[in-house]
């Protein structure tokens, strides 16, 4: 019998009166009526006891009056690290139509689901492949999804049902989340609107204990509803055990639900043992389904005694209240449990993940081989796109582990990958004090790690710790593990983030010495992203050819490493799109660290590219997280994104502020990565604003005493900025010999900015009888257009020595595209300077009055009006269920259109559009 419900009416799906609570009820099926016409979502709150699951059962029933097909799942208290398990419940009767998905979204469901192996599929990927199983699903008719105890539902089915949540509207889908106050659950956190629960007042509350127990003694009656304040269930199980003629409940003072778990026990204890045993299995299961070892013939005493429910058909079983199962489970022995944990192990295959979690709580001590299970298992569900899953996995795989090496490389694995879900990291001196000596073999290496993204720590000491480990680990003779191939990846890092020619050298000497299977990528970064300029070339097939699949990447880390691959080789355009899938798998709580390095990568991109509107966007959100998740390493960078656009755009006041802060942090910690970034910064303000002295000495910060040394990687992107100032501070033959010097290293052949450059740097200092070759070179690079700013720069250049030698029409001609650049950018100080040049060729330089040149697409139009309204790219792209680099590149596309050069004109421009254009 459930609560809320008058007793004399009992049935698996049986019509019920519900007692007091017409608001709420009516409150549901105006939910669910508009579910048939619409689509949307609601989240029903309140305590354990309330009678939120009778709420569902009657709104469930409603839709079903309406031919609204009704799909069920919950949260399951001991199930919650089962990976996907909440998703696994609503794929599961939905086998027909997720046949007929296309092979992508099908693929997408499957691996998540454990049906198939492959690639994890992204956040993104997966909540659309989901949506349009759930379309398919209510292609004839509306669908309701109903999900209780959303509390104990797994993190990734809860982070995955969130994100679906959101989209519903117009889709005549409708989800029904239930959830306990005061537990949390990811769902409290994505702002559906909220049906509140609470208690039964007076007057229902006393209709209810009235019509369950109408023989119940005055005195007991009053005590029961002082004692129950109104909680539905109370009022129904407390005084369910007496007799019609005693005189008084024993209740006392203990809390409500306490006192239910008491009367559920009470119950349990009167069952047969063999009733309780199958009541056992059935309770640490979760599936709600019966396995053939499952008798339901002993099962029925239980249902007798209104603990369960048995369907009449599937013969799945229900308990009728979490608190029941609960009470099964505490009421058992550790035997017992252990027993029954093995039992269920048989049911599963080896090698799932239940098989081997369920063996993991049967153990009653170390066991390797679980523990080995259960790692095979944790990589498994990081592939499956659950880090979280994988961490917990792992933490029990090391509480099973014999031996404390397995024990301490399972712990700092965890460690690590949690490193980049939650950022909640220790500092590393702590680790190895309290790891003794063998943390300073891979917990010194893990500490290292996280000491590295956590704070940007001291270099050297980082560094100190990993090789340190290294040594301690000995050459691998099999397949590498995958915690030393962390340390490796890490340790390419910190010697990129240093800088300096001795971090790359022990490096080098570290693969050397593990040997000749060094996973490729690692060997790929050390060329294209610590030593570019000196051993990037011969690497760029085998790069190109990574990037080609990029999409079949099994982890975000893996595609956020190709994307750092790519960076100062110019390739990461082919990476965007698996970037920006990981930015939004972070958004949707994956991994943290993982979307956070998206961010500034795809910031880096957006410097180059001139989309400095949308790099500035990435650097305001990416920073937010950095700031909560104390990344300050990462921050830095995407302060570098804000201070470079300063810089071009001639805010010198942010330039200032950025870069002192950079240098102040980074310097006692030789980050001389983050050094350069600041020089560079303070390079480009300089040069913008005559102060050419100034802006030579601060890039020669970055490319001296070589011009492009093989460890400074920055310096691939302030070629231009040394030249171009050495040349307008007079500084001729050091200009000649850093052009010399990049014509040596040969980096105009690792990718079409670089080949600009080193031919625009060349005009600039060319004789009068070559300049133009060299300048005709640069802009005849394939691909120029995708690096405007540099672009732009080069013929402002160019024009100013054809001025000079009195070409003034072909001058003409590079200060018109050139200013066209600079004012679409924002770039003021250099368009004031090509307006001067014009000037000077005898061009007026007043611009006629902007207007639109080419009619807007409907979408360019709606993303146009919402820009101009004031919202974000962000906004913009969840209103319009597009990534904020999509709506940026829309915008970038239409400002031309308009004949504007900024979204403050937006406005403007629209109103001079034709209305047949919306």
């Amino acid at each position: 019998m459930s609560p809320l419900y008058s007793p004399h009416v009992q049935g698996w799906g049986s019509n019920r009166r519900l007692v007091g609570r017409a608001r709420e009820l009516g409150t549901l099926q105006v939910f669910v009526d508009a579910v048939a016409t619409d689509g949307g979502s609601l989240l029903v709150v309140g305590e354990a006891g309330v009678g939120k699951t009778a709420l569902l059962d009657a709104t469930a029933a409603h839709a079903a009056e309406l031919d609204i097909r009704v799909l069920h799942a919950s949260g399951v208290e001991f199930e919650a690290e089962v990976s996907f398990a909440g998703l696994h419940q609503l794929v599961a009767p939905l086998a027909a139509e997720l046949a007929a998905l296309p092979p992508g979204s099908r693929r997408a469901i499957g691996v998540a689901v454990g049906l198939v192996e492959g690639a994890a599929p992204d956040r993104l990927a997966l909540t659309n492949a989901l949506l349009a199983l759930l379309a398919r699903a209510a292609d004839q008719t509306a669908l309701l999804v109903v999900v209780d105890d959303l509390q104990w539902l797994d993190r990734a089915s809860a982070t995955l049902f969130g994100s679906l949540a959101r989209r519903l509207g117009g889709t005549g889908i409708g989800l029904l989340g239930v959830v306990r106050t005061g537990e949390g659950s990811v769902f409290e956190g994505v702002g559906l609107p909220e049906l509140a629960i609470g208690p039964l007042d007076d007057d229902a509350a006393t209709v209810l204990l009235t019509e369950a127990f109408p023989e119940l003694p005055p005195r007991a009656a009053r005590q029961v509803l002082t004692e129950a304040q109104g909680n539905p269930l109370a009022l129904i199980e407390l005084p369910a055990h007496m007799g019609p003629s005693a005189a008084e409940p024993p209740l006392g003072r203990t809390p409500v639900g306490r006192r239910l778990q008491l009367t559920f026990a009470r119950r349990i204890d009167a069952l047969p043992v063999e009733c309780r045993d199958q009541l056992l299995l059935a309770a640490l299961d979760g599936t709600g389904e019966l396995f053939p070892s499952i008798s339901v013939a002993e099962l029925e005493p239980a249902e007798r005694a209104r603990l369960i429910r048995i369907h009449p058909v599937t013969r799945g079983i229900r308990f009728r209240h979490p608190l029941t199962r609960s009470a099964v489970v505490e009421l058992s022995t550790g035997e017992e449990r252990r027993e029954a944990h093995r039992r269920l192990a048989e049911q599963h295959p080896v090698g799932s993940e239940r098989h081997a979690w369920h063996l993991a709580e049967a153990a009653s001590g170390p066991d390797e081989q679980t523990a080995q299970l259960l790692e095979e298992s944790a990589l498994k569900t990081k592939g499956r796109g659950d880090p979280v899953g994988a961490i917990e996995l792992l933490l029990r795989a090391a509480e099973l582990s014999p031996g404390p090496d397995e024990h301490h490389r399972r712990v700092m694995f965890a460690t690590y990958l949690g490193a980049d879900v939650t950022g909640d990291l220790t500092d590393p001196q702590a680790l190895v004090t309290a790891h003794g000596t063998h943390g300073r073999t891979l917990v010194a290496a893990v500490a290292a790690a996280a000491y590295l993204v956590n704070s940007g720590g001291d270099i050297d000491t980082v560094h100190r710790l990993l090789l340190g480990a290294l040594r301690n680990v000995g050459r691998p003779v099999a397949a590498w593990d995958a915690l030393l191939g962390e340390i490796i990846y890490v340790l390419q890092s910190n010697c990129s983030f240093g800088s300096r020619a001795e971090l790359a050298a022990d490096y080098w000497a570290a693969l050397d010495r593990l040997g000749p299977e060094v996973p490729e990528i690692l060997v790929l970064l050390g060329n294209t992203y610590l030593e570019p300029a000196r051993r990037a070339g011969p690497s760029l097939p085998l790069l190109d050819e990574a990037i080609a699949g990029i999409d079949e990447q099994a982890d975000h880390a893996d595609a956020v490493r190709l994307g750092i691959a790519a960076m100062y080789v110019d390739r990461m355009a082919g990476c965007r799109a698996a970037l920006w899938r990981v930015v939004e798998h972070g958004r949707g709580g994956g991994a943290i660290a993982a979307a956070i390095k998206a961010f500034v990568l795809l910031g880096f991109d957006g410097v180059l590219s001139g989309d400095w509107d949308g790099a500035l966007q990435l650097a305001d959100e990416g920073l937010a997280l950095t700031t909560r998740h104390h990344y300050r390493l990462l921050g830095g960078f995407l302060q570098y994104d804000r201070a470079v656009v300063a810089a071009a755009r001639g805010d010198r006041e942010t330039v200032r502020r950025l870069t002192d802060d950079l240098v102040a942090w980074a310097a006692p910690n030789r980050i001389g990565f983050v050094l350069q970034l600041a020089a560079h910064a303070r390079a480009v303000d300089a040069l913008g604003n005559g102060e050419f002295e100034t802006a030579y000495r601060h890039a020669a910060e970055i490319c001296s005493p070589e011009t492009v040394p093989a460890h400074g990687p920055a310096a691939l992107w302030a070629l231009l900025d040394l030249v171009e100032a050495a040349v307008r501070a007079g500084l001729t033959a050091q200009a000649r010999a850093h052009v010399a010097d990049i014509r040596r290293s040969g980096v105009a052949d690792l990718s079409p900015r670089l080949a600009l450059v080193a031919a625009g740097a060349a005009g600039m200092t060319a004789p009068a009888t070559s300049f133009r070759e060299a300048f005709d070179t640069a802009l005849a690079t394939p691909g120029a257009s995708r690096w405007p700013f540099a672009q732009a720069r080069i013929r402002l250049a160019y024009a100013e020595r054809l001025r000079r030698v009195r070409s003034t029409t072909e001058a003409r001609h590079q200060l018109t595209n050139a200013l066209d650049t600079f004012e679409r950018l924002g770039a003021v100080p250099w368009a004031v300077r090509a307006r001067a040049e014009l000037r000077a060729c005898g061009v007026p330089t007043v611009r006629p009055a902007a207007g639109p040149t080419t009619a807007l697409t409907p979408q360019e139009r709606e993303i146009a009006e919402l820009a101009a309204a004031g919202l974000t790219n962000k906004q913009i792209g969840e209103r319009l269920y597009l990534s904020p680099r999509t709506v940026s590149s829309h915008l970038y596309n239409l400002f031309p259109k308009l004949g504007i050069g900024s979204r403050a004109a937006l406005r403007d421009a629209l109103e001079h559009l034709p209305s047949t254009n919306t």
